[in-house]
Protein backbone atom coordinates (compact mmCIF):
# COMPACT_ATOMS: atom_id res chain seq x y z
CA UNK A 1 0.00 0.00 0.00
CA UNK A 2 1.23 3.45 -0.87
CA UNK A 3 2.74 5.62 1.84
CA UNK A 4 0.35 8.51 1.09
CA UNK A 5 -2.68 6.25 1.66
CA UNK A 6 -1.40 5.16 5.07
CA UNK A 7 -0.58 8.74 6.04
CA UNK A 8 -4.04 9.99 5.07
CA UNK A 9 -5.66 7.17 7.06
CA UNK A 10 -3.51 7.97 10.10
CA UNK A 11 -4.13 11.74 9.94
CA UNK A 12 -7.88 11.54 9.32
CA UNK A 13 -8.28 9.04 12.15
CA UNK A 14 -6.09 10.94 14.62
CA UNK A 15 -7.79 14.27 13.90
CA UNK A 16 -11.34 12.94 13.74
CA UNK A 17 -11.84 14.44 10.26
CA UNK A 18 -14.09 13.18 7.47
CA UNK A 19 -13.81 13.06 3.69
CA UNK A 20 -16.04 12.45 0.67
CA UNK A 21 -15.08 12.04 -2.97
CA UNK A 22 -16.52 13.02 -6.35
CA UNK A 23 -14.69 11.16 -9.09
CA UNK A 24 -14.94 11.18 -12.82
CA UNK A 25 -11.97 9.71 -14.70
CA UNK A 26 -10.82 7.62 -11.73
CA UNK A 27 -14.14 5.78 -11.62
CA UNK A 28 -14.14 5.25 -7.85
CA UNK A 29 -10.50 4.22 -7.50
CA UNK A 30 -9.79 6.98 -4.96
CA UNK A 31 -12.76 5.82 -2.88
CA UNK A 32 -11.41 2.27 -3.07
CA UNK A 33 -7.99 3.39 -1.83
CA UNK A 34 -9.57 5.31 1.04
CA UNK A 35 -11.62 2.30 2.10
CA UNK A 36 -8.99 -0.42 1.64
CA UNK A 37 -7.76 0.11 5.21
CA UNK A 38 -9.85 -1.28 8.08
CA UNK A 39 -11.36 1.51 10.15
CA UNK A 40 -11.99 3.78 7.18
CA UNK A 41 -15.66 4.06 8.14
CA UNK A 42 -14.54 6.54 10.81
CA UNK A 43 -13.59 9.08 8.15
CA UNK A 44 -14.97 8.09 4.75
CA UNK A 45 -18.62 9.02 4.33
CA UNK A 46 -19.50 9.12 0.62
CA UNK A 47 -18.01 8.50 -2.78
CA UNK A 48 -19.75 9.37 -6.04
CA UNK A 49 -18.65 8.55 -9.55
CA UNK A 50 -20.01 11.47 -11.52
CA UNK A 51 -18.84 10.48 -14.97
CA UNK A 52 -21.37 12.38 -17.04
CA UNK A 53 -21.86 16.13 -17.20
CA UNK A 54 -25.48 15.59 -16.11
CA UNK A 55 -24.30 13.81 -12.95
CA UNK A 56 -21.86 16.63 -12.18
CA UNK A 57 -24.66 19.15 -12.64
CA UNK A 58 -27.53 17.32 -10.94
CA UNK A 59 -25.72 15.65 -8.05
CA UNK A 60 -22.91 18.09 -7.31
CA UNK A 61 -24.43 21.38 -8.42
CA UNK A 62 -21.82 22.19 -11.07
CA UNK A 63 -23.54 24.85 -13.21
CA UNK A 64 -23.93 23.91 -16.89
CA UNK A 65 -22.48 27.33 -17.74
CA UNK A 66 -19.17 26.37 -16.06
CA UNK A 67 -18.94 23.14 -18.04
CA UNK A 68 -19.85 25.00 -21.24
CA UNK A 69 -17.24 27.69 -20.63
CA UNK A 70 -14.31 25.71 -19.16
CA UNK A 71 -15.17 22.09 -19.94
CA UNK A 72 -15.89 19.08 -17.78
CA UNK A 73 -12.12 18.59 -17.55
CA UNK A 74 -11.06 21.84 -15.91
CA UNK A 75 -9.87 23.34 -12.65
CA UNK A 76 -13.20 25.11 -12.27
CA UNK A 77 -15.20 21.89 -12.60
CA UNK A 78 -12.89 19.94 -10.25
CA UNK A 79 -13.20 22.65 -7.59
CA UNK A 80 -16.98 22.74 -7.85
CA UNK A 81 -17.08 18.94 -7.66
CA UNK A 82 -15.02 19.05 -4.45
CA UNK A 83 -17.25 21.77 -3.00
CA UNK A 84 -20.43 19.95 -4.04
CA UNK A 85 -19.48 16.61 -2.48
CA UNK A 86 -18.21 18.27 0.69
CA UNK A 87 -21.49 20.15 1.05
CA UNK A 88 -23.64 17.11 0.23
CA UNK A 89 -21.83 14.79 2.63
CA UNK A 90 -21.24 17.45 5.30
CA UNK A 91 -17.59 16.44 5.62
CA UNK A 92 -14.41 18.25 6.59
CA UNK A 93 -12.86 17.54 3.17
CA UNK A 94 -14.19 17.08 -0.32
CA UNK A 95 -12.13 15.75 -3.23
CA UNK A 96 -13.03 16.37 -6.87
CA UNK A 97 -11.24 14.61 -9.74
CA UNK A 98 -11.94 15.06 -13.43
CA UNK A 99 -9.81 14.20 -16.42
CA UNK A 100 -9.17 12.27 -19.61
CA UNK A 101 -7.96 8.74 -18.84
CA UNK A 102 -7.88 7.72 -22.51
CA UNK A 103 -7.23 6.25 -24.89
CA UNK A 104 -9.92 8.45 -26.49
CA UNK A 105 -11.35 11.78 -25.37
CA UNK A 106 -8.47 14.14 -26.13
CA UNK A 107 -9.23 17.56 -27.53
CA UNK A 108 -7.14 20.19 -29.27
CA UNK A 109 -6.36 21.79 -25.91
CA UNK A 110 -6.48 18.80 -23.53
CA UNK A 111 -4.57 15.63 -24.24
CA UNK A 112 -5.04 12.17 -22.79
CA UNK A 113 -3.67 12.12 -19.27
CA UNK A 114 -4.89 15.63 -18.40
CA UNK A 115 -6.39 15.54 -14.90
CA UNK A 116 -7.57 18.24 -12.51
CA UNK A 117 -7.75 17.46 -8.80
CA UNK A 118 -9.18 19.70 -6.10
CA UNK A 119 -9.21 19.04 -2.38
CA UNK A 120 -11.38 21.43 -0.39
CA UNK A 121 -11.12 21.77 3.36
CA UNK A 122 -12.96 24.09 5.72
CA UNK A 123 -10.48 26.97 5.36
CA UNK A 124 -8.12 25.87 2.61
CA UNK A 125 -8.23 24.24 -0.76
CA UNK A 126 -5.65 23.02 -3.21
CA UNK A 127 -6.29 22.48 -6.91
CA UNK A 128 -3.74 21.14 -9.39
CA UNK A 129 -3.50 20.22 -13.02
CA UNK A 130 -1.57 17.09 -13.95
CA UNK A 131 -0.63 15.46 -17.22
CA UNK A 132 -0.02 11.79 -16.56
CA UNK A 133 1.65 9.43 -18.99
CA UNK A 134 0.69 5.84 -19.63
CA UNK A 135 -2.37 3.78 -20.38
CA UNK A 136 -5.85 4.26 -18.93
CA UNK A 137 -5.17 2.30 -15.74
CA UNK A 138 -1.88 4.13 -15.14
CA UNK A 139 -3.61 7.54 -15.50
CA UNK A 140 -6.37 6.49 -13.10
CA UNK A 141 -3.91 5.14 -10.51
CA UNK A 142 -1.63 8.18 -10.78
CA UNK A 143 -4.57 10.56 -10.37
CA UNK A 144 -5.87 8.70 -7.31
CA UNK A 145 -2.45 8.69 -5.64
CA UNK A 146 -1.90 12.38 -6.36
CA UNK A 147 -5.30 13.12 -4.82
CA UNK A 148 -4.14 11.29 -1.70
CA UNK A 149 -0.97 13.38 -1.63
CA UNK A 150 -2.97 16.61 -1.93
CA UNK A 151 -5.34 15.51 0.84
CA UNK A 152 -2.32 14.63 2.97
CA UNK A 153 -0.92 18.13 2.33
CA UNK A 154 -4.12 19.80 3.53
CA UNK A 155 -4.26 17.58 6.61
CA UNK A 156 -0.79 18.69 7.76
Amino acid sequence: MEKAVKQVHKLLTARGKTVATAESCTGGLLSKLLTDIPGSSRYFTLGLVTYSNDAKEQLLGVPPSIIAKYGAVSKETACLMAYGIKKMAKTDFGVGITGIAGPAGATATKKVGTVFICVKGREKEVCRKFIFKGNRLKVRKSASLEAMKLLNKLLR
